[in-house]
């Protein structure tokens, strides 16, 4: 489950070769062409964290998954976090996606990898109600590595993986992930992304635990 690699990271705008790479008429090709006819990057930037958090509290608060994870799931979540703003939301990306030279998954080959990502990753390591603090923290990194190489979707895919991480963490009773360190440290956890790429998670293993730490701190704060 791995897409061609290069030795450039992932620091740079991404580059998009289809349909899917068009923009919204007036918008100076920055924003995506959407269904609302939103043309400022500024404005739509509020309006997907503002949707975001709607999700969370539907998934984390009311809906949550207390059992094995499924690519329908989260296609699921993309489609009610952005359904109403991009006409794919929900929909596997048709188009081919790089960026800073580093290629992700070929278009053509996301269906094949979402089935073995499907078996190999939320098969396995969902629910995760049973495991060990170490066992929860590799499951999290591995299947946080293996949705970001794939990037089976146009937009949001950085922030559907931490839904993801954040829906594995509650479900063994641990809070959302506090990712404020992986913000800070951007070239650290692009380099743990190349790790794990290579087969090495544990740099991933590092970073999912400091924001465990934090995230179960940030729960336990008096309000």
């Amino acid at each position: 489950m791995r897409v061609q690699k290069s030795d450039s990271c992932m620091t740079h705008r991404y580059q998009v070769f289809g349909p899917e790479g068009e923009f919204e008429p007036g918008s100076n090709q920055q924003v995506l062409r959407n269904l609302l006819g939103i043309k400022v990057l500024a404005d739509m930037d509020e309006l997907e964290l503002w949707l975001l958090a709607q999700l969370y509290e539907e998934v984390l608060l009311h809906q949550l998954p207390e059992r094995v994870l499924s690519v329908g799931d989260l296609k699921h979540w993309h489609r009610l976090w952005l359904g109403n703003v991009y006409a794919w939301a929900g929909q596997e990306r048709s188009v081919n996606m790089s960026k800073g030279g580093f290629a992700f998954a070929a278009a053509a080959q996301i269906p094949r990898l979402l089935g073995e990502f499907e078996r190999n990753c939320l098969a396995l390591h969902t629910p995760c109600s049973q495991l060990s603090e170490d066992e929860l923290v590799k499951s999290i990194a591995v299947t946080h590595v293996e949705f970001i190489l794939i990037h089976p979707f146009r937009e949001g895919n950085g922030r559907l993986s931490r839904l993801l991480a954040d829906v594995m963490a509650v479900q063994a009773d641990h809070g959302p992930l506090d990712y404020s360190a992986w913000e800070l440290q951007k070239t650290d956890y692009i380099n743990a992304i190349h790790a794990g790429f290579s087969g090495n998670y544990e740099p991933m293993c590092e970073f999912v635990r400091a924001a465990m730490v934090a995230g179960d701190n940030n729960l336990n704060e008096p309000a």
